[in-house]
């Protein structure tokens, strides 16, 4: 974990993580991708992780490896334990914590995003591919090479599974893509466009399109509320790389190397869509709720209360950090539970425009019963006592769907049924 912070910053601001191409080091990206001026001129801190040879021979994010790009395993999860140390370093804005990334790095980013939809307001995949496109490396070529042939539905499907129960809200996603790039082909910035307008629910015809310099085209794709959700920027015969465009002007940045292309500044235009210059801020506007009360009330529920807020069109509640409902009253019963457990919640207003406010002082309740049964086993044993299941070689929890690497008896991992025949991975939990 390498960082760069401004001068003076103060805390609550928000925190940008960069992640390094192929062949690449943390230097490089500190050095060329120009997220370092902008850390300056708007206020924000970066994170550089560095992976090796050690993870990849070509020091490459293993984007492509369902043991280290899932949540709470491998390089993603190392990730974001650098995003929880930066937070405690320089009181960064949990609310306003970002990813970007170019090609392999770029791959990683939109697995952060899917894995992680709790801890990333937004994302920038660079030259890079859809989240969990490929589960092995051998099949990674694949997806950067040719059309996969599935729908936005099924592209849609591979972030659901990421995080399964996972309600929103959902990343703001910057899209870049050569037209040029003959390593990571233009068909993928397609994928990922169906992909993330999909998980928003949106269609896949642009809400907006407009000319960028470098010959730069920009789509937008607007969420319910006119906001835009997903914007795909198209550069016309850039090969593969990063785009930046060197210079003094507010709108330039970086420098030119290998994989850093002299074009457009990228990071100038994604930070705007982020909203890390003022001009799309997600700084919370209403106040938190107070007095939140949670009550356990049987074996598989909890029902809540709060003081309503004025100006509160809605209110986001979550559940141990993930938002499981959106009530337009004080109150809700979450239901659904596993029994014997205990639970954290908060809650935040939300106001007419979409946006969320401060969340409440978190409070707990437990359910009834006994607490839930759990498995250690290899995953060979586990596909056979009927708690998960095993296609191509791979294995996958029974219900939740998660990915547990090769079917076979030198893999172990700890499997915890919450409900009927519904299995969550629970290493080091039990």
């Amino acid at each position: 974990m390498y960082a760069y912070t401004p001068a003076g910053l103060p805390t609550g601001a928000p925190l940008v993580v960069a992640l390094h191409g192929c062949v690449q080091t943390a230097n490089d990206y500190y050095r060329n991708s120009g997220w370092t001026k902008f850390a300056d001129l708007y206020g924000f801190a970066v994170v550089f992780p560095q992976t090796g040879s050690a993870n990849n021979s070509l020091s490459c994010f293993s984007w492509f490896d369902a043991s280290k790009d899932g949540r709470g395993s491998g390089e993603a999860e190392s990730v974001v334990k650098m995003v929880a140390k930066a937070r405690s370093l320089y009181g960064s804005d949990g609310h306003r914590v970002f990813v970007t990334g170019l090609s392999a790095g770029g791959g990683m980013a939109a697995d952060l995003l899917a894995d992680y939809p709790d801890v990333f307001a937004g994302g920038a995949i660079d030259s890079g591919l859809p989240a969990h496109c490929a589960t092995t490396q051998s099949a990674a070529s694949g997806c950067q090479n040719t059309d996969q042939r599935l729908t936005p539905a099924q592209w849609g499907d591979k972030v659901r599974r990421a995080y399964p129960g996972y309600a929103g809200p959902w990343p703001r996603v910057a899209i870049w893509q050569g037209s040029a790039d003959t390593t990571v082909k233009p068909v993928n910035a397609t994928e990922l466009r169906d992909q993330w307008t999909d998980v928003w629910g949106i269609g896949q015809n642009a809400s907006a399109t407009r000319s960028l310099p470098g010959s730069t085209t920009q789509s937008v794709y607007n969420d319910a509320n006119g906001r835009a959700a997903v914007a795909l920027y198209s550069v016309a015969g850039m090969g593969h790389g990063l785009a930046v465009s060197p210079g003094s002007g507010t709108d330039q940045c970086g420098a030119t190397g290998s994989y850093f292309l002299n074009t457009i500044c990228s990071s100038y235009y994604t930070a705007q869509f982020w909203g890390l210059d003022g001009g799309g801020s997600t700084t919370p506007s209403l106040p938190a709720p107070t007095g939140l009360n949670a009550t356990g009330t049987g074996p598989d529920a909890v029902a809540l209360t709060w003081q309503a807020v004025t100006g509160a069109a809605s209110y986001a509640v979550y559940r141990d950090g993930v938002r499981v409902a959106g009530p337009s009253t004080a109150s809700f019963t979450d239901t659904g539970l596993s029994a014997g457990t205990t639970y954290t919640y908060t809650v935040a207003a939300v106001d007419a425009a979409g946006t969320e406010g401060a969340r409440s002082v978190a409070v707990t309740a437990s359910t009834g019963g006994s607490a839930p049964q759990c498995f250690t086993d290899n995953n060979y044993n586990q596909v056979k006592a009927g708690r998960a299941t095993q296609s191509g070689g791979l294995t996958y929890a029974l219900g939740s769907g998660q990915a547990m690497g090769l079917w076979n008896t030198f893999t172990t991992y700890t499997l915890k049924q919450t409900g009927p025949g519904y299995f969550v991975l629970a290493d080091g939990q039990c």
